[in-house]
């Protein structure tokens, strides 16, 4: 397997939050905490437009070819034309907006945030049409197929109907004791996975939602050599839209694994990248998959991009995948939290630009946790750790 390093004319300074494919081309959108919003044309190997605004940027979602969103540390949702590369705040959450997705089926826009709401927009007004309340924790991520909305909150999956918002349609704790990372839908609304913070996936089958509730439950990362299983969360999962049943998980330790959700087997695990993967993305066709790896790096403040091609993958089908590697900026001054931050998010929320009345209570609660760069310097950290300057 080969690879080719492609660099960006204006590096990305910071974390990539999600990858996106368009609906119909091979363009990608690219969320980073570093708050610009860009637009990759795989087919002409060109960075078609960015968008600078005001925070960061923790998810983005296509609604068409020319326009996209994203949730914001700042509690905005912002919607762009990709065509003129404009943008302006389309809504609102009263803390950092977590998710963002959108509807094709019944043409709504979804959002969730650290407020606990689940808000769905008519994307022709800026007021939400629907508000929900979860009772017990943040929304971790979403996923949208047909009318049916996939939400993971804490260690449990709800399933509501856009077309009937006021309840869930199905509700099931498949980690107990462990947060969810992330949950996506199974091609053709088959299902949905899930992978959570422990380092396993579950898959969901159903024709119907019945009492007969049969859910799959493997790990992801391979045991050690004394047997015991690793905890390495599950950053990100992907389907193939061509290939029924065959996706792809991406961890925390920097691995690419294709699986087959029908034969419960493992096809392929791809060389391992150094840093986590963050997320990952098909195209429309399933030829294409982007896979974004974000490093943190010391010093430096440059971004590279590694494209591969993986022959006779599936029935002598050529598999591509594309790596966008961002190196988050640490400076020599600053603030740091005291202990190692696990969640990338609040790592996000702790660490952004910081204000004197930040609207976030986020924010305000983790200025609490800071200790000056003075006490910093007192203390080792590990290396290998991620820490907030």
């Amino acid at each position: 397997m080969n690879g080719t390093c492609l660099k960006f004319e204006k590096p990305i300074r910071d974390a990539i939050s999600r990858i996106r494919f368009a609906p119909e081309s091979n363009n990608f959108l690219i969320s980073s905490w570093d708050s610009s919003l860009r637009l990759y044309d795989v087919d002409s190997f060109t960075l078609r437009v960015e968008v600078p605004s005001e925070a960061a940027l923790l998810d983005c979602c296509f609604q068409n070819e020319s326009v996209a969103f994203t949730a914001c540390s700042d509690c905005c949702v912002r919607r762009y034309d990709l065509d003129s590369g404009t943008h302006d705040t389309f809504g609102n959450h009263d803390d950092l907006v977590s998710c963002v997705e959108y509807s094709a089926e019944t043409r709504q826009l979804i959002t969730a945030g650290w407020d606990r709401k689940i808000k769905s927009w008519d994307t022709r007004s800026t007021n939400p049409l629907e508000c929900l309340k979860t009772p017990f924790a943040e929304v971790e991520s979403m996923a949208v197929s047909g009318c049916n909305l996939m939400v993971a909150v804490g260690s449990s999956v709800n399933i509501y109907d856009l077309r009937n918002f006021n309840k869930s349609v199905y509700a099931k704790e498949l980690f107990p004791g462990f947060q969810i990372r992330c949950v996506r839908t199974i091609l053709n609304s088959e299902g949905f996975v899930a992978g959570s913070i422990d380092g396993r996936i579950a898959c969901k089958y159903y024709e119907v939602f019945t009492s007969l509730d049969t859910i799959y439950v493997f790990w992801c990362h391979p045991k050690s050599k004394d047997g015991r299983h690793h905890v390495v969360p599950v950053n990100d999962i992907a389907f193939n839209p061509f290939i029924s049943g065959a996706f792809v998980t991406g961890n925390h330790k920097g691995y690419v694994t294709t699986w087959d959700a029908h034969s419960k087997r493992r096809l392929l695990e791809l060389p391992r990248y150094s840093n986590s993967v963050t997320s990952l993305s098909y195209n429309h066709g399933g030829q294409l998959l982007v896979v974004a790896s974000s490093y943190a790096y010391r010093e430096g403040n440059e971004t590279e991009t590694i494209f591969h091609k993986i022959c006779n993958l599936k029935e002598g089908m050529d598999w591509i995948y594309f790596e966008v590697l961002s190196v988050a900026y640490f400076g020599n001054t600053g603030w740091i939290l005291g202990q190692p931050l696990v969640n990338i998010a609040k790592f996000i929320a702790s660490s952004a630009w910081r204000m004197p009345n930040p609207p976030c209570q986020v924010w305000r609660d983790s200025t609490r946790l800071m200790a000056s760069l003075e006490e910093c310097e007192r203390n080792h950290f590990p290396e290998e750790m991620l820490y907030c300057y």
